[in-house]
């Protein structure tokens, strides 16, 4: 069983396996700075790209000797000339309803894998029903929603399951002592209105907006707390690569209000590496018969903590540990439980994994 709070070996990170740059499409936002910082950090020579010459050029304090290209999504050849001699791309451009289809479109016409960072299910879920044969024909990995909200619930409930490869029931359980949403948060949020969904029953539905709030007890120390259903990505990437007929997600109030508060201010940096002081508790519990499985994982900044996901991935892609290719989960794509101890402590300050086949509750 996994204890209240069992330290878990560090894997190493791999070593940046390429030479070539990579591409970060929408580098000047909020995330795309942290995932530029952690492609300079990890030894990666970062593509800056944007439709704005003058916030790209504002990143001369962060990455100074990188090529910048002025692109956007209505001018394709513009996006080819960016990708040009790059090794992947990484879109952090959002909302991804505009973004994905022509950002992943050009990465294809480039023979290069595609990832982004977008939380936005309809269109993870769009990519997986309409690039995979695409994707498997140019012989790369196309990987979306490879951030907080899509990757991590993936990884963990992967993590969980073990040699497991169905479920009666996955819960991932979203505990935010607060969520200071960015401009680009908002955006999506008015983008995306009306468009989230739920897993159940063995289908994606439309979610339910009703205001269902119910007690909920999170890892300590967040305890007891009330609760209500949330929409995220993890529940369109875990469909797709594992038998389950539910992917139920919930998340504490706290945050959901924040969110939700057209006043609540946007997060501002708390630390040296330029981490807001928000922190995080994700747990993913899976239950199949009267065994249940749980990982949890802990750390501080969903924001900044995207940018050590994405490339993590990115550089398993470029070095060959993923050989998958199509449209791909974090879970599918690789090992769970190495992918996150890799990031532990890093970035994950707590990293709770079952242990082994025989690391299971009853009742």
């Amino acid at each position: 069983m996994c204890s209240a709070h069992t330290p878990v070996p560090a894997s190493r990170p791999v070593a940046w396996p390429d030479e070539r740059a990579v591409a970060v499409v929408g580098a000047y936002g909020h995330t795309g700075r942290f995932v530029v910082a952690e492609l300079l950090r990890r030894g990666a020579t970062p593509v800056l790209i944007g439709r704005d010459r003058a916030k790209l050029d504002g990143l001369r304090d962060l990455a100074p000797d990188a090529r910048v290209c002025v692109a956007s999504i209505e001018d394709p050849a513009s996006l080819d000339r960016a990708f040009h001699g790059t090794a992947a791309v990484v879109n952090c451009a959002g909302p991804f309803g505009a973004t994905a289809r022509p950002v992943a479109d050009a990465a294809l016409r480039a023979g290069l894998p595609y990832l982004d960072v977008g939380a936005e299910q309809a269109v993870s879920a769009a990519l997986f029903d309409t690039y995979g044969d695409r994707a498997r024909n140019a012989g790369v990995a196309i990987a979306p929603s490879v951030a907080f909200y899509g990757a991590l619930g993936d990884l963990l409930a992967t993590a969980a399951l073990g040699a497991w490869t169905d479920a009666d029931e996955i819960t991932l359980a979203y505990g935010l002592d607060s969520w200071l949403p960015t401009l680009g948060s908002r955006l999506t949020g008015k983008s995306n209105a009306g468009q989230q969904l739920t897993y159940t029953a063995g289908e994606l539905r439309p979610f339910d907006y009703s205001p269902a709030v119910f007690p909920w007890d999170f890892p300590e120390p967040l305890g007891r707390q009330d609760a209500s259903p949330f929409a995220t990505a993890d529940q369109v990437t875990l469909s797709r690569h594992v038998r389950t007929p539910e992917v139920r997600a919930v998340m504490n109030l706290a945050p959901l209000k924040d969110v939700r508060d057209p006043d609540t201010p946007a997060p501002v940096p708390a630390d040296a590496k330029g981490r807001s002081a928000q922190t995080f508790l994700v747990e993913a519990i899976v239950r199949r018969g009267q065994e249940v499985r749980r990982a949890v994982a802990g750390g501080r900044d969903i924001y900044a903590v995207t940018a050590p996901v994405v490339v993590e991935a990115l550089a398993r892609i470029l070095d060959g540990r993923c050989t998958v290719t199509g449209v791909v989960a974090a879970g599918e794509a690789f090992d769970a439980a190495d992918f996150l101890r890799a990031l532990t402590p890093d970035h994950f300050d707590r990293l709770d994994l079952p242990t082994g086949e025989g690391d299971a509750t009853t009742g």
